[in-house]
C-alpha cells in the first residue's frame, strides 16, 4: 500500500484538527495544575525575490515547534521496525531527495509505485501534496508514508506510547504544544520543520537579487530565457514551479491502470476525466541533484527530459496544451546549442548553502 493509500485511511486523523486549541499556546490558559507553555514564534526568512508566504494559522511556526520537528524528521523511531526515518527517503545533501526512480527500502520491501519527491521550499505549496494532490496539507500529508504498509508502517498509537518513554520528547511536546505525545502534534511538529526548508541563495538568486560580485555567463542567461519562454507557463515565477498539475506527455495509454490508477496521475484524487495522466509540476531548483525525474523516476538524467519535450511527448485528450509549441504538433524546439544553455542555468539553480545548512541538518 503507497502512502497515497495510507493517506485515504487515515484521513478521519484530520478531525484531531479541529481541537486545536489543544495544541495552542496562549497566555492565560492553564492546563490542570501545570504552568502555562508559551512557545516562541518564529517568522519564515523569506529571500528578498521570492513572493510572500502566508502563515498557518492552525500550526503557527515557533521555535520549538521546529525543533521537535527536526528530532522527529531523522528519527528511526518513527518507523514501525524503527530503521526508516523521514530522512531515509529525503537525503539532505541531494536537497531532501532519494535519488532511486522508486524505493523499495520500506517495511515491506515492496517497489514503492511512485518516486519520492525532493523537499524544498514546501512553504509554498498551498495546491496539495503527493504527485496527485491526495492531500490537503503537510500536516495530513505526513499520516501517508508514517501508516503505508510498504514505507514506515507505524501504528499511531504504539508510536506515542513509545515516543512517551523518552523525557526529552515529553519535555519538548510541552514545550511546543502544551501537549502530551499525540499523533496530531507528531505530525505538526514535522510540517513546521518541513516549512523551514526554504532553498533561495543559488548563484542565480544572488543574481537575481543583484547581489555584489554575483553574474550569470552568457550561456547561463541564454538558458535563463529559454527556461522562461519555453517552460515557464508551468515551472513558473521565482519558485519555478506552478504548484499545478499537467498531463507532460509521458504516457497515453491507462488501460491498464484501472485498479490501481497510479498513471492516471491527479484524476485518482478527483474522478475528473480532464485530470487523467496530470501530475505535480516539480520545482526546478537544485534540479541538478535531485535525479532521476518525473513521478515514476522514468528519466535518469536532464538530457532524457529535454529530449522527452523535444520530440518524444505522446498525445491524449488531455495532453496539455501548452507542450505544442512546435506548429500544431506536440513538442517544444530545442536545439543542441540550447538543450546546453538550459542545463547550464538549472545548475546555476543549485543551491549548495541548502544542501549544507546545519539547521536542517541531523540533530547532534
Amino acid at each position: 500500500m503507497s502512502s497515497v493509500d495510507a493517506y485515504q485511511r487515515f484521513t478521519a486523523m484530520l478531525l484531531l484538527f479541529g481541537s486545536l486549541a489543544t495544541f495552542s499556546c496562549k497566555k492565560g490558559e492553564v492546563a490542570g495544575t501545570d504552568p502555562v507553555v508559551v512557545p516562541h514564534p518564529v517568522s519564515l526568512s523569506v529571500p528578498a525575490n521570492f513572493p510572500a508566504v502566508m502563515n498557518d494559522p492552525y500550526n503557527p511556526l515557533t521555535r520549538e515547534g521546529i525543533a521537535l520537528g527536526r528530532m522527529l524528521f531523522y528519527d528511526t523511531r518513527l518507523s514501525g521496525l524503527n530503521r526508516l526515518s523521514c530522512a531515509s527517503c529525503h537525503r539532505q545533501d541531494i536537497a531532501f531527495s532519494d535519488a532511486a526512480a522508486l524505493n523499495n527500502i520500506g517495511e515491506s520491501g515492496k517497489i514503492l509505485p511512485r518516486h519520492a519527491p525532493a523537499l524544498i521550499n514546501l512553504a509554498w505549496a498551498n495546491n496539495g501534496l503527493f504527485w496527485d494532490g491526495g492531500s490537503t496539507n503537510l500536516e495530513s500529508q505526513a499520516f501517508g508514508p508514517l501508516t503505508s504498509a510498504d514505507e514506515m508502517h507505524q501504528n499511531l498509537t504504539l508510536l506515542e506510547a513509545e515516543l512517551k518513554q523518552v523525557p526529552a520528547y515529553v519535555q519538548q511536546f510541552k514545550s511546543a504544544f502544551n501537549s502530551e505525545v499525540k499523533s496530531a502534534a507528531i505530525v505538526k511538529a514535522l510540517a513546521q520543520f518541513e516549512r523551514t526548508l526554504i532553498s533561495g541563495n543559488s548563484r542565480y538568486d544572488r543574481y537575481s537579487r543583484k547581489e555584489s560580485g554575483t553574474s550569470l555567463t552568457t550561456e547561463e542567461l541564454l538558458g535563463l530565457s529559454l527556461v522562461k519562454s519555453k517552460c515557464g507557463s508551468c515551472h513558473a515565477g521565482e519558485l519555478f514551479t506552478d504548484n499545478g498539475y499537467h498531463n507532460n506527455g509521458i504516457d497515453n495509454d491507462f488501460t491498464n491502470d484501472v485498479l490501481e490508477r497510479i498513471l492516471m496521475g491527479r484524476l485518482r484524487i478527483t474522478n475528473n476525466p480532464a485530470d487523467l495522466g496530470k501530475f505535480k509540476t516539480p520545482t526546478l531548483r537544485n534540479v541538478m541533484l535531485t535525479a532521476p525525474y518525473m513521478h515514476d523516476g522514468r528519466f535518469k538524467n536532464i538530457d532524457e527530459v529535454l529530449a522527452h519535450y523535444q520530440n518524444n511527448i505522446k498525445v491524449s485528450p488531455t495532453t496539455d496544451a501548452l507542450l505544442f509549441q512546435n506548429g500544431r504538433q506536440a513538442g517544444i524546439p530545442i536545439s543542441g546549442k540550447e538543450m546546453q544553455a538550459i542545463k547550464a542555468f538549472l545548475a546555476a539553480l543549485t543551491d549548495t548553502d541548502f544542501i549544507k545548512n546545519q539547521k536542517f541538518s541531523k540533530p547532534n
